[in-house]
């Protein structure tokens, strides 16, 4: 699941310059989406780059008149404002009759609903809406759990579910109700702190934690030379984190981030040398990449020596030829051992994790344990499939 933050900036946020000031705040923490009324649209596309939703008055059509190539239209028309949503137009006994359900099911495109949950029935009014809308926004009026996980439980599966919050505990408990969590959160907030915060909050929800084991050192020896690949990161990383790479998908060795000083080279934080061109790395949402291919703007994995992971942008990959050392590690499983391998440059910079800690794989003996992410699953173009494949 990818979660998201939308930033309120309608009318009830205050004027324009209020807005403005939010909505700028919410470009440089990274937020998802921008809601604000029909009239803004235009302006927030000046700001910056974001997912635009807007608020429609009921006469959708006239929205969708609008030259997609002026690109001041909004990528979402959210129907429930002023109207049968927010309480302004009374529930109709029936919901048959509707005109928030009718102006969903009448349009073609994206479509979301926004519901303040004021009591029960509003509830079930956001439970019908959330079959009939891709976004569905509840924001409930006392900030309470049970709306929510009773939405989660009923509709979660059906639309991209939306809660209010007004602070990044409140979106940090949203994303965690029922384990499942929402989707995404309507934060309405102007603190910049608290937009990062939230921002921050929805990263780590996104996150992956990998399960890393230690396997056993059973070969290291020279291979002569191989072309090499440096993964040079928009993010600098920290002493105990690094890259899962390895030969084969399903053993991926911990090779840490260059972070250290030495005598005759700088560190660089924002560098793996990773290891040779035919070799994986991991990356986000459980896939695989060859190292021959990462460029500019592709994203990789990184992760620390507790499992803890977070997305890289790759800045350049820098390939030059080598000298190498096979490294062959032993894995105990239940039924028996396996062994994995990779190549790793020969010099005394490239480090990975072992018992006693960071080594360098020129000091990397025999009998030593070191760190992998293990995975006994065939791959095809990066994706974890069922399928029998032997690697050697």
């Amino acid at each position: 699941m990818t979660r998201t933050v939308w930033l309120k900036a309608d009318d009830s946020v205050g004027d324009w310059e209020t807005r403005k000031r939010r909505i700028t705040a919410g470009l440089e923490a990274g937020v998802d989406w921008v809601l604000v009324d029909r009239e803004d649209v235009a302006r927030v596309r000046e700001l910056g780059a974001v997912n635009v939703a807007a608020f429609g008055d009921g006469d959708v059509h006239v929205m969708e008149a609008e030259p997609e190539e002026t690109g001041e239209g909004p990528d979402l028309t959210v129907v429930g404002k002023d109207g049968e949503g927010d309480g302004t137009v009374d529930l109709p006994n029936d919901f048959s009759g509707s005109a928030d359900l009718s102006t969903l099911r009448r349009d073609s495109g994206p479509r979301g609903a926004f519901v303040r949950i004021l009591d029960e029935p509003y509830e079930s009014f956001a439970e019908a809406a959330a079959t009939e809308a891709d976004y569905t926004i509840v924001v409930a009026e006392d900030w309470t759990i049970i709306p929510l996980e009773n939405l989660i439980a009923r509709v979660g599966e059906e639309t991209h579910l939306v809660a209010g919050v007004t602070s990044a505990e409140e979106a940090e408990t949203a994303f965690e109700t029922l384990e499942a969590g929402v989707d995404g959160v309507l934060l309405d907030s102007d603190d910049p702190g608290e937009i990062r915060d939230t921002v921050a909050v929805r990263d780590e929800a996104d996150r992956e934690r990998l399960d890393l084991t230690w396997g056993e050192v059973v070969g290291v020896e020279r291979v002569g030379s191989a072309d090499r690949v440096c993964v040079d990161t928009g993010t600098l990383m920290t002493d105990d984190e690094g890259m899962l790479v390895g030969s084969m998908s399903r053993g991926l060795v911990f090779v840490h981030a260059e972070t250290a000083d030495s005598p005759y080279v700088a560190s660089r934080p924002f560098r793996v040398n990773a290891g040779a061109v035919h070799a994986y790395v991991r990356t986000p949402g459980g896939g695989t990449a060859y190292l021959s291919e990462l460029e500019s703007g592709d994203e990789v994995l990184v992760a620390d020596t507790d499992g803890n992971t977070r997305e890289a942008v790759v800045g350049r990959s820098k390939i030059e030829r080598r000298p190498m050392f096979r490294v062959r590690v032993a894995v105990e499983m239940d039924d028996g051992t396996d062994e994995v391998e990779t190549l790793l440059q020969n010099a005394e910079t490239i480090k990975v994790a072992t018992r006693e800690g960071r080594t360098a794989v020129t000091d990397l003996a025999e009998g030593q344990e070191i760190l992998l992410y293990y995975e006994p699953t065939a791959r095809h173009f990066g994706e974890a499939i069922d399928e029998r494949i032997i690697e050697k």
